[in-house]
């Protein structure tokens, strides 16, 4: 039996939020995605983790649309093993991962892996140089067949589906080119897609080597996956913890990290970093009126991390060349935790390459 703090404590080691040096190749976030959205995305988690991000380049990183159709961030090199790990487990999967789009397509008898085939096939043909997304896009719904269709009322006009689009990208051998609004895609040099990830990019173990221990429906969640087709990965190699009455699963190999970590530091966490990516919510905030704060259905707030836990949350508000930081903390917090937030929001503006004008702690 363990309590939630020794698993804070280490999600904390295992996604080295306690170091303050690293670089791309050992930071090990990397090898299931960094989620790239918004101001505070994949360069702030890196830079909480430790890395210089100030000359991180598209010769060393690349973004791909690839869980949950989010753009993540990975390192150049695994490419080929990426792409191989976010495949669909099973055609059932597939059309779970693309939500509403299946429903056309079943009806027209068409299965869902060979719909992101087909939509990569068509993709790879029109992306022969940088070309934004409308543009691919438009000329999608110009070539694809109505059950890959739908009409989009606010821009009064025939798309195609979301989601088998952003999914086909890298399947199609395409990344988006970094640092692009709105994205440019391009052909992925050299692309060869891995035949197997292998055990560290598989997206099973790598979820419980990050943010274990877990359950095959906390791993289906984060993957918008169906539970049956993660419990048919589920690692051999696990051990059986119980967490708050919960039976959870943990690679063996982090038995000794489970018992030992102790999580100490301050972070400023960005409202899509994967510790709070996590599908036990109630674990990482377990007073409901807190997690209603930090997952919002609209405009997430980042969390406020204070040795292995969640104090409360922050939010960012930037005027000219600067930038004040409001942290909404859940308890009282001691001088030093607020000295340490603040030295927090000092990096993150140098980060964004604005002044701190200061730290909001609201009441």
């Amino acid at each position: 039996m363990v309590d939630r703090r020794q698993v804070l404590n280490f999600r904390v080691r295992a996604q080295q939020l306690d170091r303050a040096q690293g670089t791309l190749a050992d930071t090990a976030i990397l090898d299931i995605g960094v989620q790239n959205t918004g101001p505070d995305g994949a360069r702030w988690a890196l830079a909480a983790r430790g890395v210089d991000v100030t000359a991180l380049s598209d010769t060393e990183v690349i973004v791909l649309w690839t869980v949950r159709g989010a753009p993540h961030l990975y390192r150049r090199a695994d490419v080929g093993n990426v792409v191989a790990a976010v495949e669909p487990f099973s055609d059932a999967d597939a059309g779970k991962r693309i939500y509403d789009a299946a429903k056309p397509l079943k009806a027209a008898g068409i299965d869902n892996l060979a719909a992101l085939d087909e939509v990569a096939a068509r993709m790879r043909a029109i992306v022969t140089t940088p070309t934004v997304k409308g543009d691919v896009s438009g000329r999608l719904a110009a070539v694809l067949p109505e059950p890959y269709l739908r009409f989009c009322r606010p821009c009064d006009a025939t798309h195609v589906y979301e989601m088998p689009f952003r999914l086909a990208a890298a399947r199609a051998g395409l990344e988006l080119q970094l640092g692009t609004s709105p994205p440019v895609l391009r052909r992925i040099a050299g692309f060869r897609r891995a035949a197997a990830p292998g055990d560290r990019f598989d997206l099973v173990r790598a979820y419980l080597r990050l943010l274990g221990p877990a359950t095959p429906k906390h791993v289906a969640d984060y993957l918008d996956a169906p539970v049956k087709d993660v419990k048919a990965h589920w690692p051999d190699d696990v051990i059986e913890v119980t967490v708050d009455g919960e039976a959870r699963s943990l690679l063996a190999d982090d038995e000794e990290a489970l018992e030992s970590a102790d999580g100490r530091g301050t972070r400023l966490l960005g409202p899509f970093d994967l510790f709070l990516q996590a599908k036990d919510r109630a674990t990482l905030a377990p007073d409901a009126a807190h997690a209603k704060q930090m997952w919002p259905v609209l405009g997430r707030p980042g969390g406020v991390l204070v040795d292995g836990d969640l104090v409360g949350a922050w939010r960012p508000r930037k005027s000219g060349r600067t930038m004040t930081v409001t942290v909404q903390p859940w308890h009282r917090l001691s001088d030093a935790a607020r000295k340490a937030i603040t030295a927090q929001a000092e990096h993150l503006a140098a980060h964004r390459g604005v002044s701190l004008s200061g730290v909001d702690f609201a009441s």
